[in-house]
């Protein structure tokens, strides 16, 4: 994929071109920042869409104003079932008018609780622009697994496939952090100013936490380690990453 980006003035934040599911990431343009909103449980894909874009309205902006999202699902899909989920999610993209001629530019991740994992398919946050002249440089790296992304199928080209073992994991983690270093270059971050990063990963990355992350600074401001899966099967390994100033939890 490109390392190149593509504004989305409408909500006021570039891209980085990805899949037609999700952008790899967004950067807010200048006079602009990144907002977090995390929900205190899951919210299903429906109504979850249904409360982002009533919080957008109230806080007076538009649903262009949705750049990322995290999902969370309740077990690994099946390739087919991936696809049919991906074209639902990205069903009221489209009619939000955000989804056009193939690109999306929203950044997502999705993944999979081991404990107590939701009914079905939903939010867990969700990121927005909002005016904000001199504010500090902010993004969102979306997603990734230990796999390319636009090549076909995950199966045939997951780094290290079938092998947890403490080699293979580090081998899926290795290209997992240069798609993250690669996704922040882009976008004008670094881990320096990331704000947070997480690791998805029901496996033992213990080991990894000094020899490959701390040596390149992804430790610098922590690590959230969710004991969640990625939302493939057979992928093992997910991180994403972001650099954000202002976050809340939205109740009820």
């Amino acid at each position: 994929m490109s390392d190149s980006t593509v504004d989305y003035l409408p909500g006021g934040y570039t891209c980085m071109p990805g899949v037609f599911q999700y952008s790899c990431g967004v950067a807010a343009l200048p006079g602009w920042r990144i907002e977090r909103v995390r929900f205190a449980a899951p919210v299903p894909l429906a109504e979850g869409f249904r409360r982002i874009e009533a919080f957008l309205q109230q806080r007076g902006r538009p649903s262009a104003a949705l750049c990322a999202c995290e999902l969370h699902s309740p077990a690994p899909f099946t390739e087919d079932g991936f696809k049919a989920f991906n074209e639902l999610y990205v069903g009221t993209l489209a009619r939000w008018g955000i989804y056009r001629d193939g690109v999306n530019p929203v950044a997502r991740a999705n993944t999979c609780p081991v404990l107590a994992p939701p009914p079905e398919p939903g939010f867990h946050a969700f990121c927005f622009t909002t005016a904000a002249p001199g504010a500090p440089h902010s993004f969102v790296v979306a997603g990734s697994g230990e796999a390319p992304e636009g090549k076909g199928n995950y199966r045939d080209h997951i780094v290290a496939r079938g092998d947890t073992s403490s080699a293979g994991l580090r081998r899926k983690a290795v290209w997992v952090l240069d798609e993250m270093e690669r996704r922040m270059a882009a976008l004008g971050g670094s881990w320096h100013s990331a704000t947070a990063v997480q690791m998805y990963t029901e496996h033992n990355a213990y080991p990894l936490l000094v020899d490959e992350m701390a040596r390149r600074g992804v430790l610098r401001n922590g690590l959230t380690w969710q004991l969640n899966r990625p939302p493939v099967r057979e992928i093992d390994f997910e991180m994403d990453c972001r650099a954000v100033h202002a976050e809340q939890v939205a109740e009820g």
